[in-house]
């Protein structure tokens, strides 16, 4: 488990009962704004699948999910809808420039509780049908900044609103490579490199995150079957995904908001399932529709709604804007402290 740590003369700028009317305020303008700039439509989603088809993102195998037996056959809570999402759009006939949005919420019972992760997984799940010709890095970087933009209109709504809390983010979003971003800071770790640069710009999408980086690793690992981090986007660098990561300046690092990116087509779902030796997975009804090009190209990604909360609500702790589990002596802290979990 990581230490959680509460920076040090931290007091929330706003109260139980108004942190609570502030998250109403945050989820409703933002899940408008991003609907509405990407053209999606609300449906409903899965809380769980049955195991099989392949629809199930095993977030690159590093975590297990949770599952039990009904009469129905063997059923597992989702992790994510990466894949569902695609399925669905193809299953709907969605129309090209339009796509689908979703609350997906989530169990993750292997991951490490800290000041911002939780068990409990809550986020915005997107996904939107495109063209082979929008599968570029010049269309990625335009649907990053329409997303970012919304997030910063967000927190205007709330600073209207709330008057204690003021402007945090720039204007504008940085873009820099994974590649790029290790060449700068060779010595640092990818949380450390995240850090550095979202305290530098503000606001970072870091490109190409799943691929091998000069040192021999990834600067973060991706599942082989959803996102394009194989397809070569200029002569050094690869990938068509990235994270939106922000500067937290309550606790003094990066705070990632997002992870998302242009799906993989035939090409790149061969070549990512041989690098990570699952080719067996090529027999699996979802794989075997974006093999044989029966699934529409996609791009989608998951945006935190609890992290966009914490974030613009100015707080230390996603369990002030979250109810879940926390570890006991995160429960004595937040009571000495005077701090609401919720």
């Amino acid at each position: 488990m990581k230490k959680t740590i509460i920076p040090e003369g931290y007091k929330p700028k706003l109260d139980l009962f108004e942190t609570q009317r502030a998250i109403k305020v945050v989820k409703d303008s933002f899940e408008r704004k991003l609907a509405k700039k990407l053209k999606l439509q609300r449906v409903t989603a899965p809380r769980f699948l049955k195991v099989g088809p392949g629809l199930q993102d095993d977030l690159a195998g590093t975590q297990i999910p949770v599952s039990f037996h009904t009469k129905m056959g063997h059923i597992e809570v989702v992790h994510s809808l990466a894949k569902w999402k695609r399925h669905a759009l193809g299953k709907f006939s969605f129309e090209i420039g339009t796509g689908l949005y979703t609350d997906m919420d989530a169990i993750r019972k292997d991951e490490e509780v800290d000041e911002a992760h939780s068990i409990y997984v809550d986020q915005w799940d997107w996904e939107k049908v495109i063209t082979k010709k929008q599968r570029s890095l010049t269309f990625l970087k335009k649907i990053v900044r329409t997303i970012y933009q919304a997030i910063v209109e967000t927190e205007s709504v709330v600073e209207k609103e709330f008057p204690k809390l003021k402007h945090k983010l720039p204007k504008d979003i940085f873009f820099i490579h994974s590649e790029e971003l290790e060449e700068i800071y060779p010595k640092l770790s990818p949380r450390e490199r995240e850090d550095k640069i979202a305290e530098k710009h503000g606001a970072v999408f870091i490109i190409g995150i799943g691929h091998a980086l000069k040192s021999g690793e990834p600067h973060d690992i991706r599942a082989a079957d959803y996102d394009d981090w194989h397809t070569q986007t200029s002569e050094k660098t690869r990938g068509l995904n990235g994270d939106i990561i922000v500067w937290d300046s309550i606790r003094k690092k990066a705070l990632e908001l997002s992870s998302m990116g242009i799906r993989v087509d035939k090409h790149s779902m061969i070549k990512q399932l041989d690098i990570m030796g699952l080719e067996d997975r090529k027999e699996l009804s979802f794989h075997k529709g974006v093999i044989e090009e029966k699934t529409p190209l996609t791009i989608g990604g998951g945006i935190g709604q609890s992290r966009i909360c914490m974030l613009l609500l100015q707080k230390a702790h996603i369990g002030e804007v979250q109810s879940s589990v926390w570890p006991e002596e995160v429960e004595r802290e937040f009571e000495k402290r005077k701090i609401h979990l919720l």
